[in-house]
């Protein structure tokens, strides 16, 4: 069920990737608690759970993308998690199209074909744009940028945690141009579960 693979995973982000103490973020703030992401969907068990919690977000709000895509590196996992979670439920739904994936450098190569979009390219097709964290949403914004520059058709943005930041998601929301961000959790959400499995 939907709500197995979501509960499930943000035991696990706020068991293992939710930390209390003094830090400075990614963007330059400070702030009482980080969440890495990436302790969780580089896990065996956090890796399949993020990619069937953002399936099931997927098939929720009637999202067909024919690719999930994201900055380089904390999309990584995130992209490659929904492909291969989209492979294994597809054996079991024949009707369910497979969903690939791609990665957005953070700067073009200057060697090979000198591309900045690694993975799934194709022109005019429907893409979602996945993040582990949004804060800013300066990432998000980086790829969703770079799949339109590419000819692609960005349906929505989704982050698996939103720190619900004064600024992130107007911004986010703008570069979408009236497709949705959705998220999995507020930074809320999982600082309440680490308390309370910290209480227990």
């Amino acid at each position: 069920m939907a709500t197995d693979n979501r509960t499930s995973l943000l035991h696990l982000l706020s068991r293992i990737s939710f930390k209390l103490g003094d830090f400075t973020l990614s963007s330059g703030g400070k702030s009482d608690y980080y969440i890495d992401c990436r302790t969780t969907t580089l896990h065996a068990e956090g890796g399949r759970l993020t990619g069937m919690a953002i399936l099931d977000l997927l098939r929720e709000n009637k999202l067909k993308p024919a690719a999930v895509g994201g900055l380089t590196m904390g999309a990584d996992p995130v992209v490659s998690n929904v492909a291969t979670a989209s492979a294994w439920y597809a054996k079991r739904h024949p009707e369910a199209a497979l969903i690939h994936g791609f990665l957005v450098r953070k700067a073009e190569k200057t060697h090979g074909t000198g591309r900045r979009i690694e993975g799934f390219l194709e022109k005019g097709a429907p893409v979602i744009i996945v993040d582990d964290v949004c804060t800013t949403g300066a990432s998000t914004i980086t790829a969703v940028e770079a799949a339109k520059e590419a000819g692609m058709k960005v349906i929505a943005a989704i982050c698996l945690v939103e720190r619900e930041e004064a600024k992130g998601r107007p911004a986010v929301e703008t570069a979408c141009e009236g497709a949705p961000f959705l998220r999995l959790f507020t930074a809320h959400d999982v600082r309440e579960a680490h308390v309370a499995q910290m209480a227990m």
